[in-house]
């Protein structure tokens, strides 16, 4: 008789499939609560207990650590030689295994999580059935995730028996399984000093991602690529885009929607964000999505040719219209209207990314160095009127108060040395990227010159505190009268002296935002 074993902490979809394997004429071996909800819902079920022949003892440690278990799973159907020692010991095969382990990174993820607790959700006969049969797919097939229940049955019900590929498939997914859940117990256990408390960061980091798609090139054309995603993602965040439409998305066209998104949902207002090679290059705020993307187009219409434009609302026909008007490579916003999806169909190169809004943010942040990984917490500090601690004797009034933040939060998303110029909701000038704190002002002036704006009156946002008075000099020659930075130079009164000197207003923040 066909034998799969059924063991599962989850229990979604697991009647339907033990129905339909009983159907088919398997018989059904589990254990516990699995062997209990399968028999009161009316399917025949043996008891790995009854199977073995072995009590299940210390506590359910071990109930399916057992040579009727794994022999049945590990044995070759082509080697007669295994074949004859099932026999010669009674045991009988095993063609399907399901099984899913104990949810220890549910476990663990609760703040009131004890240590005792965790350890007794570390599973061992799971992973260690999952492995055997996984590593036999060419005789078991092993299922480890109720998405693939129904499509097991279907094959079972078109073909009579489980094909090889799709035994791979699965059998792939469960060393990738067993992989993340070993993982996540590393990293628990290495994230505890010796008085069992949490520190920020494990001594092993083990993380997993499941690869989304190939790029068709990395940066420049001689590299290869390809975009993975992470098994849990929040909402909010760009690996959960869906395209509408368009070419196939490249390698900087990820990284550059990327920087464009996590902007935009930065602002509570309608907000438009161009991004052209990881920075912004015009931002802005206003009472609708069209209205936005007029301002920032206004900022640097140059550099906003083959941009990536990120709106934090569902666009609209009359906007779509607006950004039709130009050469774009993705838009990205919550929504596409019928009215926006009807423009953007005439244009079918243009990537269209709808990105369910939220306010999720990667746990940390990595960058690779040679042999090496740097490991962060993401940069989510947020400043608010509350925050700001005037320096200068002029106070900024509450219009400009609106112009500095709107600088600052721009700025936190500027390469560094980042310079932003901002008034009346929309960026004027955006300096980035420079070795020079100075030549970031200059170009930043430099470029609200050519795209015909006025700076007189602006503000003006640092990421960084200015080391010198000579920075300071550049923006408010410019026309700048209200500056934001962090502070914290060992020549800070210089430049409070400066500004005063200037008879423009300074905030501090304390909070600074390199990014590199």
């Amino acid at each position: 008789m066909k034998q799969a074993l059924i063991s599962v902490s989850d229990k979604t979809g697991v009647v339907e499939l033990a129905q339909g394997l009983a159907e088919l004429g398997y018989r059904i071996l589990s254990t516990g609560g699995t062997a209990k909800l399968l028999a009161a819902s009316g399917v025949a079920v043996t008891e790995i207990a009854d199977y073995t022949g072995f009590p299940e003892i210390l506590d359910g440690r071990v109930k399916t650590l057992n040579p009727r278990v794994h022999a049945g799973l590990l044995a070759r159907r082509d080697v007669p030689a295994h074949m004859a020692a099932l026999a010669a010991h009674g045991i009988e095969p095993i063609d399907i295994l399901c099984v899913n382990l104990y949810p220890f990174e549910q476990t663990v993820a609760r703040p009131d999580c004890a240590f005792d607790e965790a350890i007794e959700n570390i599973d061992i006969g799971g992973p260690a059935m999952l492995r055997a049969a996984a590593k036999n797919h060419a005789s078991v097939a092993v299922l480890v995730d109720p998405a693939d229940y129904p499509a097991l049955l279907q094959e079972l019900r078109t073909h009579g028996r489980v094909g090889s590929a799709m035994r791979f498939e699965l059998a792939k997914k469960v060393f990738a399984h067993t992989a993340r859940y070993d993982g996540a117990i590393s990293n628990y256990l290495s994230s505890l000093d010796e008085k069992l408390q949490p520190t920020a960061y494990p001594r092993t980091l083990t993380r997993q991602w499941t690869k989304v798609q190939d790029m068709r090139y990395g940066e420049n054309p001689h590299q290869s690529a390809a975009f993975y995603r992470e098994r849990v993602v929040g909402s909010g965040l760009l690996a959960n885009y869906v395209q509408l439409q368009g070419k196939e998305l490249s390698y900087n066209n990820i990284a550059d929607a990327d920087a464009a998104w996590e902007c935009a949902r930065s602002f509570e207002q309608p907000a438009c964000v161009i991004v052209k090679h990881a920075n912004p290059c015009g931002v802005a705020i206003a009472a609708d999505v069209a209205g936005a993307y007029a301002k920032a187009f206004k900022t640097d219409p140059t550099s906003a040719f083959g941009g990536i434009i990120a709106f934090n609302r569902p666009v609209d026909g009359a906007c779509a219209r607006a950004v039709a008007g130009q050469f774009v490579e993705v838009v990205l916003a919550p929504a596409f209207d019928a009215g926006a999806r009807e423009v953007f169909a005439a244009k079918q190169n243009v990537r269209l990314l709808t990105v369910a809004p939220g306010a999720a943010h990667n746990d940390v942040e990595f960058k690779r160095v040679g042999g090496g990984l740097l490991v962060q917490s993401a940069d989510i500090a947020t400043v608010g009127p509350g925050d700001l601690r005037v320096v200068t004797r002029r106070q900024p009034t509450a219009e400009q108060v609106q112009d500095l933040l709107f600088a600052w939060r721009v700025a936190k998303f500027v390469k560094s040395n980042a310079i932003v110029f901002a008034g009346g909701g929309m960026t004027l000038g955006v300096g980035a990227g420079q070795m020079s704190r100075l030549d970031s002002a200059r170009i930043a002036s430099i470029k609200a010159r050519e795209a015909g704006l006025s700076l007189a009156g602006s503000a003006v946002a640092s990421d960084a505190f200015f080391p010198f008075r000579d920075g300071l000099d550049v923006v408010v020659d410019a026309g700048a009268t209200c500056v934001i930075q962090p502070g914290g130079s060992v020549r800070d009164e210089e430049v409070i002296a400066a500004a005063n000197e200037r008879d423009v207003a300074m905030v501090f923040t304390g909070v600074r935002h390199f990014r590199h």
